[in-house]
C-alpha cells in the first residue's frame, strides 16, 4: 500500500515543528537558569566584599594538569582543587586552559563561564553540590581557602 506523499510531508513538518518547540523550550530554561545563578554569583561578590574577603590573583592551570599560568585576574577560588573561581568582576571562570608556550610567556585568559546552578553535575556521585551551596561554603571559610 502507498503512502500519501501529502501526509508524509505533513508528519515531517510536524515532527520538525515538535522539536523546534521543545528545542525552543531548552533554551529558555536553560537562559532562566543561567541568569538565576548570575543572581547568586553577584551575591556572593557583594557578600564576599562585604565580609572583606581578600581576593587574589588568579592562576589557571593547563588541561593536562602540568603547568600554571598566571591569568590578571582577581577573585575568590570556590573550589578547593582552584578550577572554579569567580572574579571581583563578577564573572564565573573556569580556571583550566590550553596552555603551551605562548600561556607561559603571556599568561592565560580563560573566557568567563555561565554558570551553573550545580557544580559539577553528572559527575562523579559525591562531586556536584548546588552553587549556592557551594558559594556558601566559600563565604563561610573566610580567607581560610586554599
Amino acid at each position: 500500500m502507498a503512502q500519501d506523499p501529502d501526509a508524509s510531508a505533513a508528519w515531517r513538518e510536524q515532527r520538525r515543528a515538535a522539536a523546534d518547540a521543545q528545542a525552543s523550550a531548552m533554551d529558555r530554561r536553560k537562559a532562566a537558569e543561567t541568569e538565576r545563578a548570575r543572581r547568586i554569583v553577584a551575591d556572593f561578590v557583594a557578600a564576599a566584599q562585604e565580609r572583606g574577603l581578600a581576593p587574589r590573583s588568579l592562576v589557571a592551570r593547563a588541561y593536562s594538569g602540568r603547568g600554571e599560568y598566571r591569568t590578571g585576574l582577581l577573585g575568590w577560588y570556590v573550589r578547593r582543587n582552584r578550577t572554579l573561581a569567580v572574579g571581583v568582576d563578577g564573572e564565573f571562570y573556569i580556571l583550566t586552559v590550553p596552555g603551551g608556550l605562548r600561556a607561559r610567556l603571556r599568561g592565560a585568559v580563560p573566557p568567563p563561564a555561565d554558570p551553573p546552578l550545580v557544580v559539577g553535575a553528572g559527575g562523579r556521585d559525591g562531586e556536584s553540590i548546588p552553587l549556592q551551596e557551594l558559594l556558601q561554603l566559600r563565604l563561610d571559610a573566610g580567607d581560610n581557602w586554599p
